[in-house]
């Protein structure tokens, strides 16, 4: 379950249900170029249940989300993580669903994956499955809030406890700068707010939770009347009624809860603190002004404040900041809101052994420009309409626009309140921005942090005191035992009928293929392009084969370097002029290279595709090629190879790279380059790379969204007279042959409290006839989530980890097989073993019982397949990338239902042998790389 920390403008989901009924239209915003409808429909319970609806025939899916009015600020003081362990427990086990709950369900009925998220207000319960499963969800949701509690047992709260102390782990505790959120708020917020502490917990805390403690925390909040359910997708409303008054009707009603009060914080002096990391590789300063709570009239103000000072080449901090001190490669800033109260954010990576020091200074004189140069119309109203585009996105799938339903509902007590929430960014004025500037940031108290490397004390800010961290100990042994095998033993909450009969599927939906078309220019330009008018957006790719393939192996790192400076101006436009242009549009443009490609990826309003698309055009044929600009991005991609450096999982990944390809291979290499070939690259570099590889032979334009065939020629027009053709020869390298015998790797992080993992071998190209069989056999090992062997034995069975998983990724030339998880430090080897086990026993253990399973989800998991734009242009990459049918899933549709158990069990001895494969653990060698040698696969190789 996923844990995630409250950001701006994000959206969330709720629950609700029978009552006093009405029906709402919900506009985008009068002042909008274009209305953008979402008709919902809410009612109540008599039980206190809110409940809104929202049909969307779109699609054959349904999106189900239950949202408790409860998060870490409902905790008390030494008692906190409960909300989000509670996000967990409730997807382990219930009384009619039994053991594995929603998890196990959803595998078989192609749900997209049941998860949650928890923050410092809410917590959630989402999944978008097929609509032929919409019972079956609403029966599940309600075994959660009125059949659940009594499976919990001292057994399973243990072994929970374990994954969410992984999970703290992962996220914060190994990870560099994971500690400067518990920091800033420990310092922002007084001891008895309730945002004072982390929504995660204290590893403290969390082991001391009784059973007696979850029990009382369950019976306060997960009640009826503190909870909303939203339907949102393709359903009969007047079935879906009575499917909730059934399921959730009998469920009592629960104490009454009063909301609590805004508690805004007001800070009588700065603080200054700072921590010596033991992950970071840079400097890091980050302040935190006291600011407003969600929808406050400010806060849309304060969000447009943050973008006008930090986003972009005209913004104040970066000019100053970024482009004339050169003190880092990037200012991040934004306006964090939640319902209580809120913060200011400004956070900046300094570049190695920078002073923070001097980049304190630079953002007083950064706010003092600000003051003296101000902002024009023009800078605000691009600022709008990239906000106008981001709402529009949010609302693009049926999950969206549950997620927002919910947050309204639960926030501004009005689903309804999305016209207004638009309408209140789109009349944000020049003098709100400059009020909320004076009232909450200029002169202002703030908590400021310096996160520095171990030994580099002296770059923090002068006078800052010691930051108080707890950071964990390695034990061996250290935590308690649980059998997570035990069966449960409870009485069962009685019912008016009988809970324990999983309702019926519904009728079948049939798997809808978007319409593609496809035309070839003259200049080998190939298009493909699906239209969708479901919101009025469209994206698009730009892709052309190369990237790293194409690269000189002693200057590797020219790819990426070009796909930085394209955007930084054009010919006849400066970088801020560029920025601008495409701001005005409501336009994202990106450039990305790979290590076989070199894509332009856009998202624009539909009403400005054609101005966007002019733009891509002068990105591409008419480069700047702006010295500075080369120097400027040389730098940031220096830092960003110094922080891989003390990543665990950047390290991991890398050197995963090296051990599969070898030395000689280009794709060994990092992406990136070394600091070594950075130095080497120059300017003349980039260009001849540019000449040589961007050609329309070797290149596919695919577009998705609110536009037709005939605009979209309209619109490559120019790049179809104006892109020349070259000849351009992809490179042959022979792919290495996987291991004949197995060998572990180990490379060193002193004092890591996790060991991150990376097993595996160099398998199949996507062309090859078993790569799809391969991962239909790899559903139930570790691609299926939940339902996998890996997580089930790793995760819930013995608590080693807080998520794994394994794949097969492959292109036009052969890609890995890999297992990846973090696993906590003192049971790295037992971890190890486990797989090895795991993948011994995979093939004859393969059941007819986990072929069903995996032809459920595969098969019904097509209806959702192409729901969101996103999904549609990944269809169209898999016809024009790879030569496949345009009705390629209908044809995968049909070898799963052929799958044999034979069939699996001989894939899963080809390409799954534990005896044939790398064995890579990034981790504390002091304490677990000597006991790796129990694996059998002799002395493990210590990397640097």
């Amino acid at each position: 379950m996923k844990f995630t920390k409250p950001i701006t403008f994000l959206f969330f989901f709720s629950l609700a249900l029978f009552s006093c009924q009405r029906q709402g239209t919900l506009k985008a915003s009068k002042t909008a170029k274009q209305d953008f409808q979402v008709d919902f429909e809410k009612f109540t319970l008599a039980n206190g249940l809110t409940v809104v609806f929202h049909v969307d025939k779109s699609d054959p899916v349904v999106a189900v989300a239950l949202t408790s009015h409860v998060g870490s600020a409902r905790e008390k003081e030494g008692r906190t993580g409960f909300a989000h362990l509670f996000e967990h427990l409730l997807f382990l086990e219930s009384e009619n669903l039994g053991k594995g709950g929603l998890d196990k369900m959803s595998a078989r009925i192609g749900g997209s994956g049941a998860n949650g998220s928890t923050s410092r207000d809410r917590t959630n319960y989402y999944q978008t499955v097929p609509n032929d499963a919409l019972e079956k969800m609403i029966w599940a949701e309600a075994d959660k809030l009125g059949f659940f509690i009594n499976t919990v047992t001292e057994q399973v709260l243990a072994k929970e406890k374990q994954v969410v102390k992984n999970e703290k782990r992962q996220s914060y505790d190994n990870a560099p700068y994971g500690n400067t959120s518990y920091v800033i708020d420990q310092n922002l917020y007084p001891k008895d707010h309730p945002y004072h502490w982390q929504v995660i917990g204290s590893l403290e805390d969390l082991q001391n939770a009784t059973l007696a403690d979850v029990k009382e925390f369950y019976r306060r909040w997960y009640v009826p009347n503190n909870v909303t359910l939203v339907v949102s997708g393709d359903f009969e409303p007047g079935q879906a009624k009575a499917w909730v008054e059934k399921y959730f009707g009998e469920i009592k009603k629960g104490e009454k809860i009063p909301a609590l009060e805004k508690k805004p914080v007001v800070l009588s002096q700065t603080k200054s603190l700072y921590h010596e990391d033991n992950f970071a590789r840079l400097p890091e300063l980050t302040m935190a002004w006291p600011s407003v709570y969600t929808y406050h009239k400010d806060s849309y103000a304060l969000r447009t404040l943050a973008t006008l000072l930090a986003d972009g080449k005209k913004a104040p901090f970066n000019k100053l900041i970024v482009d004339e001190k050169q003190l880092a490669g990037r200012v991040n800033m934004y306006q964090n809101s939640a319902e209580l109260a809120g913060q200011f954010m400004l956070s900046i990576r300094g570049y190695e052994k920078v002073d923070l020091n001097l980049i304190h200074a630079a953002v007083q004189e950064a706010f003092q420009r600000f003051e003296q140069e101000g902002f024009s119309d023009d800078d605000l109203n691009r600022i709008k309409t990239s906000q106008e585009v981001s709402f529009y996105n949010g609302l693009s799938s049926v999950q969206g626009k549950g997620f927002q339903l919910a947050q309204y509902q639960i926030f501004a007590g009005d689903p309804g309140f999305i016209s207004k929430d638009i309408q209140n960014m789109l009349s944000v004025t020049r003098d709100d921005v400059m009020r909320v500037y004076q009232q909450y940031i200029k002169g202002k108290p703030y908590v400021v942090t310096s996160f520095v490397p171990k030994g580099q004390v002296n770059l923090a800010l002068k006078g800052a005191q010691k930051a108080s961290v707890v950071e964990e100990k390695i034990v061996e042994g250290a935590e308690e035992k649980f059998d997570a095998s035990a069966k449960a033993d409870y009485p069962r909450t009685p019912s008016r009928f009988d809970r324990t009969v999983e309702p019926p599927y519904g009728k079948a939906p049939e798997t809808r293929v978007p319409n593609v078309w496809e035309k070839k220019s003259e200049n080998g330009l190939k298009t493909l392009g699906i239209t969708d008018r479901e919101v009025p957006l469209v994206m698009f790719n730009l892709r052309m084969n190369g990237g790293l393939l194409l690269e000189d192996s002693s200057k590797v790192g020219v790819s990426n370097l070009l796909s930085e400076l394209l955007l930084k101006g054009t010919k006849n436009k400066t970088t801020e002029q560029l920025e601008e242009a495409m701001d005005a549009l409501g336009a994202s443009i990106s450039i990305s290279a790979n290590e076989e490609s070199f894509t332009i990826s856009g998202r624009t309003l539909a009403r400005n595709y054609l101005p966007t698309m002019a733009l891509v055009q002068e990105i591409l044929l008419e480069p700047r090629w702006d010295e500075q600009e080369f120097k400027l991005a040389k730098q940031r991609v220096e830092s960003q190879i110094k922080q891989q450096k003390a990543n665990p999982n950047s390290i991991a990944d890398n050197s995963f790279k090296k051990i599969l390809y070898g030395k000689d291979n280009i794709l060994s290499r990092n992406l990136l380059g070394t600091e070594a070939s950075l130095k080497a690259i120059t300017l003349t570099d980039l260009q001849q790379y540019y000449a040589a590889n961007l050609s329309p032979s070797v290149a596919t334009f695919q577009v998705v969204g609110a536009v037709d065939q005939q605009e979209v020629a309209t619109s490559l027009a120019g790049l179809n007279q104006n892109w020349k053709v070259k000849t351009v020869r992809m490179p042959q390298f022979p792919s290495p042959p996987a291991p004949s015998a197995s060998q572990v790797y180990f490379y060193d992080v002193p004092g890591a409290k996790q060991s991150v993992l990376r097993f595996g071998y160099l398998a199949l190209p996507v062309t090859h006839k078993d790569f799809y069989p391969a991962q239909v056999m790899n559903y139930i090992l570790g691609g299926g989530g939940f339902a996998s062997q890996l997580t089930q034995q790793l995760r819930e069975g013995k608590g080693y980890t807080y998520g794994i998983g394994s794949s097969f990724s492959g292109s036009n030339v052969p890609g890995p097989f890999v297992i990846q998880s973090g696993v906590r430090s003192n049971v790295t080897y037992e971890s190890a073993d486990l797989i090895k086990q795991i993948l011994q026993n995979f093939g004859p253990a393969y059941s007819a019982q986990d072929l069903e399973v995996t032809k459920g989800f595969l098969i019904k998991s097509n209806a959702r397949a192409f729901e969101t734009m996103g999904a549609k242009l990944n269809l169209l990459h898999n016809i024009s990338a790879y030569g496949l049918p345009y009705d390629y899933a209908k044809g995968r549709e049909a070898l799963v239902q052929e799958m044999t158990l034979d069939r699996i069990k001989a894939l899963a001895q080809q390409y799954v042998n534990p005896n044939k494969m790398y064995y890579l653990v990034v981790g504390d060698a002091a304490t677990q790389l000597q006991k790796l040698e129990q694996l059998g696969f002799g002395k493990p190789i210590l990397l640097k």
